[in-house]
């Protein structure tokens, strides 16, 4: 973030305090942020989580319309299209930061220029044009945006992004389309009327553009207005405008769970399951049958692939670990670091050194995850498995959702943390299920490896001694 950006979003999360407790005044409707499932329960109120998952959740849209002065009040103060202005100012550039693009005869018009954004010509562009203006990611520049999104990460376990979408009046900015994501729409500004269409691709797994002659007749046809929310699953084909007589319409996309599936999940674990599998398994190392990919007929060599695959599942049944890094390394490397609400909460060791005598409790649960992973032995050339402890308490919020190309290259690309021998897995358990526990007590062997233990969490911030 440019220093001048820097400095404008320090000052912006020093006056939050200030500015929601006058919102609180007149909205008593806000977002509740002591925990992360209350965050939820604000989103989707007045429906219950259990309703919500146990009817909506990947199965079909909710449309909550709600006729509230004061949480259209708050939703409107998260990003307005005034807003623009100043942050243009802070180096926003087209394609990564920004795009303008207009629906016309079903196709999308892309209205980009190259190089940095211009506001008078966003301007000119949404004025004249009738362009719709896409803010990639605003939770870099907006610390309520940032505050939200990071408790949906801690409550879903998953990346939380977003989009904010100003439209014109008379105008549509995406033609007809699916997304592979979950999508929550908190309308912000103005009305924007929204047309849902049965999936072609239940739980999509991918973007798509869908023509008019192909989606049929709409299964909901609504119009959103400020303090409103939509969800619908992934795959559900939609397209918005803003009705003529409007003004503008302001609404941000929370989206959630893009590469979070059963599928996504397996290519994750099985490549570690069949590797340890047949470390054990004399089945697995033998050869495959010669001339095996120039036979036509494999159905006694699927025969054979499938006694090994009931092998993987009962011992994946039967054990109590499972080695998932890439997915979990994958979430906590790019999630957003913790928003921090005043600056005694700043990342420093809680409380004094610990020593043996001392009680320790866990910080930032929600931030960190723990692997069990293979690592290269430097002194025979084999591999070793070893106890990871990954945290995103220092992930850059200005790099949040923007892709590798995007990442500066003072970030590094492994995620932040701590490694131990396996031996000190069951003492990292205790510390994670106890509400506080002596350091004395931990279960390893020595009382120097608990101390040693107790230092290096209490070092990176995860514990603190009370």
């Amino acid at each position: 973030m440019p220093k001048q950006g820097a400095r404008r979003a320090g000052a912006e999360k020093k006056n939050l305090s200030c500015k929601r407790a006058k919102l609180e005044a007149t909205c008593p409707s806000l977002m509740a942020f002591d925990h992360p499932e209350r965050v939820f329960e604000s989103l989707i109120s007045p429906i219950k989580q259990d309703e919500f998952f146990k009817e909506y959740w990947e199965q079909k849209p909710l449309v909550l319309q709600r006729n509230d002065p004061s949480v259209a009040l708050y939703y409107r103060s998260l990003f307005q299209l005034t807003d623009l202005k100043d942050l243009v100012k802070q180096g926003l550039h087209y394609g990564r930061d920004i795009n303008v693009c207009r629906s016309v005869n079903g196709r999308k018009k892309v209205f980009n220029k190259d190089g940095r954004v211009s506001y008078e010509q966003l301007k000119k562009d949404f004025d004249l044009k009738k362009a719709t203006i896409q803010f990639h990611q605003p939770q870099r520049f907006k610390d309520e945006l940032w505050r939200i999104q990071e408790k949906l990460e801690c409550y879903f376990g998953s990346l939380v992004g977003s989009n904010v979408y100003m439209t014109p009046a008379g105008s549509q900015g995406l033609p007809p389309h699916y997304d592979d994501v979950e999508v929550f729409i908190l309308q912000l500004e103005g009305e924007k009327h929204w047309r849902l269409y049965q999936p072609t691709v239940r739980l999509a797994q991918e973007y798509n553009m869908e023509p008019e002659e192909k989606i049929g007749l709409p299964t909901h046809d609504f119009l959103l207005k400020p303090g409103d929310l939509l969800y619908f699953p992934r795959g559900t084909i939609h397209q918005a405008d803003t009705p003529p007589g409007a003004s503008h319409s302001t609404h941000v996309t929370i989206s959630t769970y893009q590469n979070n599936s059963w599928r996504d999940f397996l290519l994750d674990v099985v490549p570690g399951l069949v590797l340890d599998t047949a470390k054990e398994n004399v089945e697995f190392r033998k050869s495959i049958p010669r001339r095996l990919f120039m036979t036509v007929d494999l159905s006694d060599s699927s025969r054979q692939l499938s006694g090994l695959l009931r092998c993987l599942a009962d011992r994946l049944e039967n054990s109590s670990k499972l080695r998932s890094s890439d997915m979990k390394k994958d979430f906590i490397m790019n999630r957003l670091p913790p928003f921090l609400e005043t600056s005694s909460d700043s990342l420093v060791p809680g409380g004094a050194l610990p020593d043996i005598d001392s009680t320790i409790r866990l910080r930032f649960k929600d931030y960190i995850v723990i692997t069990l992973e293979p690592e290269q032995d430097l002194l025979d050339g084999g591999q070793k498995e070893m106890v990871f402890v990954y945290h995103s308490l220092t992930n850059k919020r200005q790099n949040h959702m923007m892709g590798d190309d995007d990442v500066n290259d003072e970030v590094l690309q492994e995620p932040h943390g701590l490694r131990f021998s396996v031996s000190h897995l069951n003492a990292l358990k205790q510390i994670w299920n106890c509400d506080a526990v002596r350091v004395k007590e931990l279960n390893l062997t020595s009382d120097a490896e608990r101390e040693n233990l107790a230092v290096s969490l209490w070092s990176e911030c995860l514990i603190e001694v009370i």
